[in-house]
């Protein structure tokens, strides 16, 4: 450390407001809805080695402290005064990018002919060419399909746009003027960093300014390194699964083995599925990624709140994410929708540190992220793109503490978009937006409530688009004798003689008068639900969060108009229950688990692993096949017999057997 502790606090400060107001010049200026109201962006403040040293605290997207530059400035060369660099890319970038909507520009920041930081941001664009409106399709099997891909290259050439860049942007896209637009608000929060940069070297000289960059980036390890070393040692094993990959009717598993020991903290994600040919790889080149790492900054932030949040907190922080595995895919996987395995990889991480944290660690949240596109034909013959609400659910209940209803920052800091402002840029019409009752799990400590989103389309030939639609199936979990939240719905025409009940969608086509129903599903609850009080219950009850129904069933608890009936309360209460101290994944998982157990699961990925890439896919989907056809047809809704347990498991446990009888054959 060169700085003293004083000046390192006032410089931290002053570099986070940096970030903080580059946001505020971009959504301030921005053209889309992603930008002034979603919030679908950041900026920061990245040092000589292309890691961030300065990140906003309350505005855009929480989660990409860890992702890094420098592959991206070494790739374009040498840099002047007024550069601008541009990428999508999430392969040639390294990972700084994760889908191609992700626009990230870097520019560097001179000060006496030397570079002296970079400033970056990003935005999520509206639309960059590929297969469907918007860009993103969980179906894509390839990055090819997804729209334009751009390797870092010089956006703006000493201050001066590059016509030529500028050009093939406007003409792979939909929406080129609002790209355009959103791009220009990106350069605009650049040149604001880069005066306010200015002015603290201004303040405190450059030589200051640069130890102040490599000073944080120390003291926020040692921050972590603290939190870690206070930790019980050992090793934690947890897996999660999505509902499936799209393209198939088949799960898709997520496992960790979260390690800690001498303040340090390995993730070993052997066990998880291969890559999938859908849109739902992350792009981690085998790094501690910003999506593999985000549930270990927050921890360290709920233990230790001072830590300056920037690349130094995860410093401790290692990884195993083996090539080909949906967390570490090769070129040219498809990962339109990684956020939907993000957000599964922060539910295992969470449930790896609650067995070693068990009063810190919540429950599962809600699981989802589901940008709610709609995409209308205009005047023009081409579509108006727009995204409707950032759908999201609740968080996990902890230890003291109800979930939060209808909001989950776990991932982003993604906002609500205004009604009037929709419905001013679209052609429909909200008809409810509001929390969904008896969704989030029951518990002492209650789970957060997802959210219900229907709405009317008033232009025929319009297409509805939900990327990451999750926990449809495998249900948010539970904790410590807590329950699992309610899974999610996609409805049309809700309570009409046409209602249609759909699962996970691509691109789906409406027309003038139809309803469209999104429901998201609740977070897991805490604690043994008959511990909750009476009084918390009934306030539940008042405020819609639970129904009187639901009040009786899962807590045991009679309301009768507004009022607790404690004489019957006290009856239904005095069976108890036993004890439980396990995690409630829902009777879907359970199922699931009883055929699949995890010694299957790693079993079948490690054999997986070891063939060539191509035949992976075709391989896992006939052995699953084979396996599900000795199932119940709505299987694991429908739980097995023992006997049909035991023939899908055969099946599984001799598949390699009998390839390497048939390779010995030929």
């Amino acid at each position: 450390m060169k700085l003293d502790p004083v000046t390192l606090e006032i410089l931290n400060n002053k570099v986070a407001a940096i970030a903080e107001e580059m946001c505020l010049t971009l959504q301030r200026t921005g053209r889309t809805l992603y930008v002034k109201e979603t919030a679908d962006f950041a900026c920061a403040l990245a040092g000589l080695d292309g890691r961030f040293f300065a990140y906003p605290r309350s505005i855009g997207v929480s989660g990409f402290v860890g992702l890094e530059c420098a592959p991206s400035i070494e790739a374009v060369g040498e840099l002047n005064p007024g550069d601008v660099i541009l990428t999508n890319d999430p392969y040639l970038s390294k990972g700084l990018a994760t889908h191609l909507p992700d626009l990230q520009v870097i520019a560097p920041y001179f000060h006496e002919g030397r570079i002296v930081a970079y400033g970056w941001c990003f935005v999520h664009c509206s639309d960059v060419g590929g297969r469907v409106p918007s860009s993103i399709s969980p179906t894509n099997s390839e990055i090819f399909q997804e729209g334009l891909r751009i390797p870092p290259v010089k956006l703006v050439r000493g201050g001066i746009l590059n016509s030529d860049v500028a050009l093939f942007l406007r003409a792979n896209s939909r929406t080129p003027d609002a790209n355009m637009g959103d791009i220009r608000a990106m350069l605009a929060a650049l040149d604001t960093g880069k005066r306010r940069v200015e002015q603290v070297i201004g303040q405190h000289g450059a030589e200051t300014f640069l130890d102040a960059q490599t000073d944080l980036v120390s003291y926020a390890e040692k921050k972590a390194r603290d939190v870690f070393s206070h930790m019980p040692e050992g090793t934690y094993r947890f897996s999660d699964y999505l509902d499936d990959d799209a393209v198939s009717n088949l799960p898709v598993r997520i496992a960790l083995a979260l390690t800690i020991k001498n303040g340090e903290i390995h993730l070993d994600f052997t066990g998880s599925d291969p890559q999938v040919a859908a849109a739902m790889n992350i792009p981690s080149h085998g790094r501690p990624h910003a999506w593999l790492t985000l549930r270990i900054l927050a921890l360290v932030h709920t233990l230790d709140p001072t830590a300056p949040l920037n690349a130094g907190l995860l410093a401790p922080v290692t990884i195993t994410a083996p090539k080909g595995t949906i967390l570490n895919p090769q070129e040219p996987a498809a990962t339109g929708v990684r956020h939907a395995v993000a957000i599964r990889v922060n539910d295992v991480l969470n449930g790896a540190l609650g067995l070693a944290l068990p009063s810190v660690m919540p429950a599962a949240s809600s699981g989802v992220v589901i940008p709610v596109v709609v995409a209308e034909p205009n005047e023009r013959g081409g579509r108006n793109v727009q995204v409707v609400e950032p759908m999201i659910g609740g968080t996990g209940a902890r230890d003291g503490h109800d979930g939060v209803d209808g909001r989950d920052s776990g991932i982003s800091n993604l906002a609500n978009n205004p009604v009037e402002t929709v419905e001013a840029e679209l052609g429909i019409e909200i008809l409810r937006y509001a929390i969904r009752p008896d969704s989030g799990g029951a518990g002492k400590w209650r789970g957060g409530c997802g959210l219900e989103l229907t709405f009317r389309i008033l232009t025929s030939g319009s297409n509805v688009l939900g990327r990451g639609m999750e926990r449809l199936l495998f249900r948010p979990w539970g904790c410590n004798g807590g329950k699992a939240g309610a899974p999610g719905n996609l409805m049309i025409n809700q309570g009409r003689d046409t209602e249609r009940r759909l699962g996970k969608i691509d691109v789906l086509e409406v027309q003038a008068g139809d309803t469209v129903t999104f429901q998201t599903a609740g977070a897991g609850g805490w604690g043994d639900p008959f511990e909750r009080t009476p009084e918390a219950v009934l306030a539940d009850v008042l405020n819609g969060f639970v129904t009187p129904d639901a009040a009786r069933r899962d807590y045991g608890v009679v309301i009768v108009g507004h009022a607790v009936n404690q004489y019957e309360t006290n009856a239904l209460r005095a069976f108890g229950r036993a004890p439980d101290a396990s995690v409630d994944f829902g009777p879907e998982r359970e199922a699931w688990d009883d055929v699949f157990n995890r010694q299957h699961m790693d079993d079948l990925n490690r054999e997986l692993l070891l063939r060539p890439l191509a035949s992976r896919q075709k391989l896992r989907s006939d052995i699953f096949r084979q396996a599900l056809a000795h199932l119940p047809g709505d299987f694991p809704r429908q739980r097995a017999s023992r006997h049909q347990g035991q023939a899908a498991r055969h099946v599984l446990e001799h598949a390699f057997l009998k390839e390497g009888e048939t390779n010995r054959e030929h």
